[in-house]
């Protein structure tokens, strides 16, 4: 919310007229600590619609995206060794920045992904300004740090915005696909950083720490996808035991966060599904087979349940531009 409010000053906005009203002052937005509720992040990213009359707002905001908005999160991946430390530390510390969506990544075979998930209700607009700036800025990022040219795609889950055509991106971004992601060669995971410092990282990572410790269990769902890194599929009990704590508390934490257990397993299958349906070395049974589905059948329907299509209509779409 802080990039939003200097964002619209291009358009002669004041941060008091943007703010107006709402239980928010710009002042605190430069507090590391401030929580904004989703609903007061809302209105501010509908007045910033009105007040600017720019569509592409979105855009705009992930353009002018940098690290060091992101506090010690943004420290630490800027000195990072690789851009796989550096999603690796965005993915594990996305609580310390936000309740509303977090970061997955996963990789199969020559391939990754950077996704991002969504953690509670929104309105269209907000989830749209936060998918494509994290979408736009996060490349944009991951050029200035690496110093080259990173080759890859965007995907939204929403339907194209009819300013998107326009962008100069837009070659590169994709709509109503099943998940939000950069999908990218797994080989820019080891490009180096060219601002990696092994001491500054370390310091940061432990403000890192502190701060994930003071949000109740903001990482549990990043420790449970952690356990399902292999083509075996742990229960529930089995990941309680790694985790160790009981599974009555696994439940009740999971709860607390408005999730399950099921819920974030399927999300691991459904992210490695669409990796794992772009190698067509794989047929689709093998697909299946790998996320621990042994009849073809099953695995079918489960993605028609995650995705709204079949695996081999998903594997058609992806040779069409």
């Amino acid at each position: 919310m802080r990039e939003i409010v200097e964002l619209v000053r291009r358009w002669s906005i004041a941060p008091d007229e943007l703010l107006a009203g709402l239980p928010v002052r710009a002042a605190e937005l430069d507090l590391p600590a401030t929580r904004v509720p989703i609903r007061v992040c809302e209105a501010i990213v509908a007045r910033a619609h009105a007040l600017t009359r720019e569509p592409a707002l979105a855009f705009h905001a992930g353009t002018q995206m940098r690290l060091s908005s992101h506090g010690f999160l943004g420290f630490a991946a800027m000195t990072a060794p690789t851009a796989r430390a550096a999603l690796e530390l965005a993915t594990h510390f996305a609580g310390t920045r936000t309740s509303a969506i977090s970061l997955a990544l996963y990789v199969e075979g020559d391939t990754a992904s950077l996704v991002i998930e969504e953690r509670t209700e929104m309105s269209a607009a907000l989830r749209e300004l936060l998918v494509l700036a994290l979408l736009v800025g996060i490349w944009q990022i991951g050029q200035e740090l690496t110093g080259r040219a990173l080759d890859g795609r965007g995907e939204c889950a929403f339907p194209m915005p009819a300013y998107a055509r326009a962008l100069p991106l837009g070659d590169r971004l994709r709509f109503d696909q099943p998940a939000h992601r950069l999908v990218f060669d797994r080989a820019i995971l080891d490009v180096p950083l060219r601002t990696a410092d092994a001491v500054a990282m370390r310091l940061a990572r432990e403000q890192c720490e502190r701060e994930l410790a003071a949000v109740v269990d903001a990482g549990l769902p990043a420790r449970i996808r952690a356990v399902m890194t292999g083509d075996t599929w742990p229960d529930l009990p089995a990941v309680a035991r790694e985790l160790r704590m009981s599974t009555r508390t696994l439940k009740r934490k999971l709860a607390e966060r408005a999730t399950t257990f099921s819920a974030i397993r399927d999300d691991v299958r459904r992210q490695r599904a669409l990796l794992l349906l772009a190698d067509r070395s794989l047929s689709i049974g093998d697909v299946g087979a790998r996320l621990g589905y042994g009849e073809l059948p099953n695995f079918t329907r489960a993605f028609r349940r995650w995705t709204g299509t079949t695996p081999q209509a998903y594997r058609a779409s992806l040779a069409r531009p």
